[in-house]
């Protein structure tokens, strides 16, 4: 007979299935519709696109979340972290991979759109292919910096998964911080709001709305914000008095991006919606042909 594994300390066993079954369902949602956006790039020869490879960048970080969180839901039903020390390691590192080069190519699809409609210059395959290892490189930079000691990857309270260890806040994880924010959060948030601000009184001048041009910028605040806020208070403050379920809330709410960016950026994008009606029904969209490049 098998014996069920302790309660992690401060959970209660709902609240361990409930955080459980709500990692899982975020990263099953989060997997097929960005999966759903991968397979129509490769399958839909109009959705392969300079533009549209951005969008692809971004779906292949989410499927990375996804996965992330997967084995983080796997570890809660389980009740502890059954991979070892190295297993955690592995994990914190590859779930700042993922997150960081989705914040970074949705900085990059900005750009992009903001030459679009407003410079009306046509992005060059090269150009994106540069773009897109940039933004990957650029994130595993980061990412690996933990393992090498600038940071450090821990569990997480609920000890079933693994992040950025915030418990400590001395002066090793304060400058990790500072540089991590800046270049990962401020600047391609400031990417964003000065290019879709400009793309905003653009549409106004033409009374023409393509699309939404302050969405992008709220989700990334609202999905990544409330981690980029913990992190940064326990960088003055001790936030260990906080409870632990507490603490696992902006982890929870970050996994949501996923699901969220195929809304925006994939199905929210009247071409690429075309392809994936096209690849899952096999009936060709007008405008989708037509309009390869309108987001």
């Amino acid at each position: 007979m098998v014996t069920a594994h302790p309660l992690p300390e401060g959970f209660t066993e709902i609240e361990v299935f409930a955080i459980g079954t709500a990692l899982l369902v975020e990263a099953l949602l989060g997997f097929c519709l960005n999966g759903l956006t991968i397979i129509s790039f490769r399958k839909i020869k109009e959705l392969r696109t300079p533009s549209n490879l951005l969008v692809l960048s971004i779906a292949l970080a989410d499927c990375g979340i996804c996965i992330n969180a997967f084995i983080a839901a796997f570890s809660s039903f389980l009740r502890y972290w059954p991979y070892g020390s190295d297993g955690c390691q592995i994990h914190g590192f590859h779930g700042f991979l993922t997150a960081l080069a989705s914040i970074s190519s949705s900085a990059a699809v900005a750009w992009d759109r903001y030459h679009h409609y407003c410079t009306r210059s046509r992005l060059q395959w090269s150009t994106a292919a540069s773009m897109m290892v940039f933004a990957w490189l650029f994130a595993a930079f980061w990412a690996v910096m933990p393992l090498l000691g600038w940071g450090e990857y821990d569990y997480e309270p609920l000890r079933t998964c693994c992040t950025l260890d915030y418990s400590k806040g001395d002066r090793n994880y304060v400058t990790f911080l500072f540089a991590l924010s800046t270049f990962n959060f401020m600047i391609p948030g400031f990417i964003m709001l000065t290019a879709y601000q400009s793309i905003h009184q653009k549409f106004r001048k033409t009374g023409h709305f393509k699309f939404n041009t302050g969405l992008p910028l709220k989700i990334l605040v609202i999905c990544w914000g409330p981690y980029c806020l913990l992190c940064s208070y326990a960088a003055v403050e001790n936030v260990m008095f906080i409870p632990p379920k507490y603490r696992m809330i902006p982890a929870l709410i970050a996994k949501t991006a996923p699901t969220v960016d195929a809304f925006v950026y994939a199905l929210g994008n009247e071409n690429y919606r075309g392809g994936i009606w096209q690849f899952l029904t096999g009936q060709k969209i007008e405008k989708a042909e037509v309009d390869n490049k309108t987001k």
